[in-house]
């Protein structure tokens, strides 16, 4: 498969990848150092290369390096996943002064964040939909709550929610994790034996990709209560549903006003949060690369892809959506 992937790659690009560089010049890119960061990014140079003739230049980054650079020496000219949520006050600066283009919701609806149950148990059970359904069911989901990791960003709130939702007054222990993997692995356990599992997740990942899974309504989201719910030492959490996380594709001010055909695909390059979940999950399970998968998803949906582009890459990557 992987081979195929490759071959298949490199004989459709070779006649584009010739005119690079004549018609767009070097861009920079960052590329963010988790998986669907890297499909992004894969999926963005392999257009801009072989539809409009752009030599890439992809910069390994996280957020804060990322943020830090665009202040500094205003570049990179496109980062294609950042989380605004995590990346402080120096990218609402950015904003501010004019400095960055925020293009598109390259994640739609975003990052998502929730409690999860396994299809097949809602399915037998309707009930488990909600979450006042759960309380008044806890032997139907095991009797714990699988809760975010130890030291990560979500086990405040994750924390608050238990006690605003009272899951050990209800019967439901809280197991915290020590680390992401244990998470994942108990929830792949659990679906091969086709037991209960119940706990904190999010998405894009693999397992979301994976595993057929149903967020439980938590009700309705109240922006107070979530921010209270950040507090470790809130002495009064309340109940609220996650909020979905924005996830941007931004580029330099100066890259918007050059690169007008280059800014319209960027800002059209855009994923079902779902989708990229299961990108993530046939990358896992065929051991493949970014580029490989940035491959898969091209030659599997062209009718998302194609409109993306302009008449003059359409016509470069002709062979591709044959």
């Amino acid at each position: 498969m992987k081979k195929y992937l490759l071959g298949t790659a490199i004989a459709l690009t070779l006649p584009a990848a010739a005119m690079a560089a004549e018609d767009c010049g070097e861009v920079s890119m960052a590329e963010m150092n988790w998986a669907s960061a890297k499909i992004v990014v894969a999926t963005s140079k392999f257009l801009l290369e072989q539809g409009y003739g752009c030599d890439v230049k992809v910069v390994p980054s996280d957020t804060t390096p990322a943020v830090t650079s665009l202040s500094e020496n205003n570049e990179p000219d496109i980062v294609p996943e950042m989380w605004p949520n995590s990346a402080g006050d120096v990218y609402d600066k950015l904003k501010q002064n004019g400095k960055i283009v925020e293009l598109t919701s390259v994640l739609d609806p975003g990052g998502v964040e929730g409690w999860w149950l396994p299809s097949y148990l809602v399915e037998e059970h309707p009930e488990l939909k909600t979450i006042d359904g759960v309380l008044a069911n806890p032997e139907l989901v095991g009797g714990m709550f699988n809760n975010c990791p130890d030291g990560w960003g979500c086990r405040i709130a994750s924390d608050n929610l238990a006690r605003a939702f009272d899951l050990e007054g209800n019967d439901i222990e809280v197991f915290n994790h020590g680390s992401g993997e244990t998470l994942a692995t108990s929830m792949a356990s659990a679906f091969e034996s086709k037991e209960p599992w119940f706990g904190y997740y999010w998405a894009p990942t693999t397992p979301l990709g994976k595993y057929d899974m149903v967020s439980v309504d938590l009700g309705e989201f109240d922006e107070a209560a979530h921010e209270n719910n950040q507090n470790a030492n809130t002495p009064d959490p309340k109940p609220s549903a996650f909020p979905t996380a924005p996830v941007l594709t931004i580029v330099t001010k100066d890259f918007s006003e050059q690169h007008p055909e280059e800014t319209q695909l960027m800002t059209n390059i855009t994923f079902k949060t779902d989708t990229m979940s299961s990108l993530l999950a046939w990358q896992d399970e065929n051991n493949a690369t970014a580029e490989e998968a940035a491959v898969y998803y091209l030659q599997n949906n062209k009718d998302e892809w194609s409109g993306w582009l302009n008449d003059s890459a359409t016509e470069k990557l002709s062979k591709l959506l044959q």
